[in-house]
């Protein structure tokens, strides 16, 4: 073999449509670019967005800015707030149960402030690093 007589798989190239070239093409006259009109012109196109004069959709759409739709639904917890859960093992129905976060929540997060004496043990509840210090500190431990 040489390099002279390498060539693609069959079927890799696709041979590009020759437009234009008269009628027996099925590509002639108008070249498959339809009838007239602002498309059919040579470099004849809008920017993107382009609704003909028409109000763009990024126009008539209200500014939302970063405002997170969640934010309002992770619930923040004292450290001092997981004492008031009798059971050792707490998750965030447990949570839910006590009436330390709202019954909507769908996350919750412990946050160093206050004080844990009792060991605890949570699990699917998110902690920093300053509250899971203070909960192995007294005893306790964090499951993912």
């Amino acid at each position: 073999m040489r390099l002279n007589e390498l060539k693609p798989a069959a079927g890799s190239r696709t041979v590009p449509k020759r437009v234009g070239r008269g009628p027996g093409s099925n590509l002639g006259k108008t070249a498959g670019r339809g009838m007239n009109g602002q498309k059919a012109r040579s470099g004849g196109y809008h920017k993107v967005g382009f609704e003909g004069g028409q109000m763009p959709l990024q126009r008539r759409l209200p500014k939302r800015g970063f405002r997170s739709l969640t934010r309002r639904r992770v619930a923040e917890v004292r450290l001092h707030e997981l004492s008031l859960i009798e059971s050792g093992d707490i998750d965030l129905t447990a949570l839910k149960v006590a009436g330390v976060v709202n019954r909507n929540a769908i996350r919750a997060k412990v946050i160093a402030s206050g004080k844990i004496e009792r060991a605890v043990v949570l699990r699917g509840v998110g902690v920093t690093r300053g509250a899971r210090a203070a909960i192995e500190q007294a005893g306790g431990r964090v499951e993912a």
